[in-house]
C-alpha cells in the first residue's frame, strides 16, 4: 500500500493523540513518548508498504490503517501492555474532538437508506476474497425492524496483528466499536463472538435506539 493518501492523513491526523496517551494512559515520560513516536513513524511506513493495495470501493481501508497504526506504537514500547491497557490506549488515542464528531455525523445517517446500500454493497464485493487484509461480511437486517447485524467471517485486522505478533491486543480495537457507537448516539452496540477470541465470526449489531426509531429516509 503507499503511504501517500489515507496512510499519510491518518498519521497526520492521529500521532499527535497516540504520544499524548503514551503520557496520559501508559505513563510514559514526554521523552521517551518522543522515542516511542519517532520509532512508531518509521514501523508504520514499513507496515503500511507491506500490505497490498486495497480495491476501489474497499471501505475497510481506514480499518487496516488505524490497526498499522496501532501495532507500530505497541511495537515501538519498551514494554507490551496488557490487554486492559492497550485498550484504554486505543480509545483514548483515537476518540479525539474530530473523531467524537465524525462519530456524531455517522450516527445522523444510521439505518438511513443511504447507510443500508452502503452496507449492501460492502457484502457484495466480498474484498478479502482478492486482498486477506480486508474483510468479507454479511448484512442481516433485523425481523423485526429494529436494526441490523454485519457479520464477518474475515478480519484484516486478525491477520495483520497475527503477522505482527500482536494478536492476544486484538480485543483493543474490537472494544473501540462500542465506544463509536455510543459516541454517534443512534444505536445500541451488540455483539456476541469475535474472530480474534475463537468465535465462529464478528457480528457487529446495531439495535436502534428510541429517538432514532423514526429516523429512517
Amino acid at each position: 500500500m503507499k503511504y501517500a493518501g489515507m496512510p499519510a492523513g491518518m498519521w497526520l491526523l492521529f500521532s499527535g493523540s497516540f504520544r499524548k496517551q503514551l503520557g496520559s494512559v501508559l505513563e510514559y515520560d514526554a521523552r521517551t513518548a518522543g522515542e516511542i513516536t519517532s520509532k512508531a513513524k518509521v514501523k508504520y511506513r514499513e507496515i503500511i508498504a507491506s500490505v497490498p493495495e486495497f480495491e476501489k470501493g474497499d471501505r475497510f481501508k481506514m480499518n487496516l490503517v488505524n490497526c498499522a497504526m496501532l501495532g507500530a506504537f505497541l511495537l515501538s514500547m519498551p514494554a507490551r501492555p496488557t490487554v486492559a491497557q492497550a485498550t484504554d490506549y486505543y480509545r483514548e488515542s483515537m476518540m479525539t474532538g474530530p473523531m467524537k464528531c465524525f462519530c456524531r455525523m455517522s450516527g445522523k445517517r444510521k439505518f438511513t437508506d443511504s447507510d443500508i446500500a452502503g452496507m449492501k454493497k460492502a457484502e457484495a464485493l466480498n474484498p478479502a476474497d482478492r486482498n486477506p487484509y480486508s474483510w468479507n461480511m454479511a448484512y442481516l437486517p433485523y425481523e423485526d425492524g429494529s436494526g441490523y447485524e454485519a457479520r464477518f467471517t474475515t478480519c484484516g485486522i486478525c491477520v495483520l496483528m497475527k503477522e505482527l505478533g500482536l494478536f492476544d491486543l486484538v480485543p483493543a480495537m474490537c472494544r473501540l466499536d462500542y465506544t463509536m457507537s455510543e459516541a454517534g448516539g443512534a444505536s445500541e452496540f451488540i455483539r456476541r463472538y469475535t474472530l480474534a477470541s475463537g468465535g465462529p465470526y464478528c457480528d457487529c449489531g446495531y439495535k436502534k435506539k428510541a429517538k432514532a426509531t423514526s429516523q429512517r429516509r
